[in-house]
């Protein structure tokens, strides 16, 4: 989507801010013995009672409200029974229409006891999407994005997860540009343009570097000694820095 006026701007930040406050609070809730179900009906009940729906219901029919995703599952998880236990490596996947406006968020927690490794999978991926928005502006190269997260995932001694990538976004879920990737790929030429409406999403990991659908048609997952990360924004491009409409005020 490119906007072309306030009203596309306050309709992205209004759903943005939407998807943030429910990430926040999903991520608040983890505890051991909860179970992705239970985390999930409390994303889903925050979308409804905030007036917005579920995107991958309403694009895909996603058999739940959000995407819960666990150690060595890297996205798309499908909430369920699955416990969560002490030192379990959590990723939660917001993505919300809200009056014909979609944004899309995520981000990562780990149930204590956090161990010295997924702290610092967690800060490098977090590290790695701020690095990227860095790179974001009118003109700029988007390969520059993959760039600076495949650069932080080397320098604090992570892999990136190179079948997994961002996306345009805004009167859908997904749009173009699509193929955000996490790692520098040196044959695209494409730029980004003033107005567009981006979700970028690192995925560092500890030693995979593709995952693969699981038999439920819909998780990807990993080694299963493998641990990932995930961190994501939407953001409006412009001249300058970025309107990053998914930040938690």
């Amino acid at each position: 989507m490119i906007v072309t006026g306030q009203a596309d701007i306050d309709g992205i930040q209004a759903a943005g801010r939407v998807v943030a406050q429910v990430r926040e609070a999903m991520l608040a809730a983890v505890e051991p013995g909860m179970t992705t179900a239970e985390l999930d009906r409390l994303g889903a009940d925050m979308l409804e009672r905030l007036g917005a729906q579920s995107a991958p219901r309403v694009m895909y029919d996603f058999p739940g409200a959000t995407c819960i995703s666990v150690n060595e599952e890297a996205a798309h998880g499908i909430p369920g029974e699955r416990v969560f236990a002490p030192g379990d490596v959590v990723n939660v996947d917001v993505s919300a229409e809200l009056g014909g406006y979609f944004a899309d968020t995520g981000g990562t927690t780990v149930v204590p006891p956090v161990s010295d490794l997924k702290a610092r999978l967690c800060a490098a991926t977090r590290e790695a999407l701020e690095r990227a928005i860095n790179q974001v502006s009118a003109g700029a190269p988007i390969n520059g994005i993959g760039r600076a997260i495949e650069r932080t995932a080397r320098n604090n001694g992570f892999r990136t997860i190179r079948n997994l990538a961002g996306h345009g976004i805004g009167r859908s879920l997904h749009e173009e540009p699509d193929g955000i990737v996490s790692y520098y790929e040196r044959r695209d030429r494409r730029r980004l343009e003033y107005g567009q409406v981006i979700a970028v999403e690192p995925f560092l990991s500890t030693r995979s570097t593709l995952v693969i659908e699981a038999e439920d048609g819909w998780t990807l997952i990993s080694a299963m000694d493998n641990l990932s990360a995930q961190f994501e924004h939407t953001m409006i491009v412009t001249k300058g820095a970025p309107i990053v409409v998914t930040r938690h005020e």
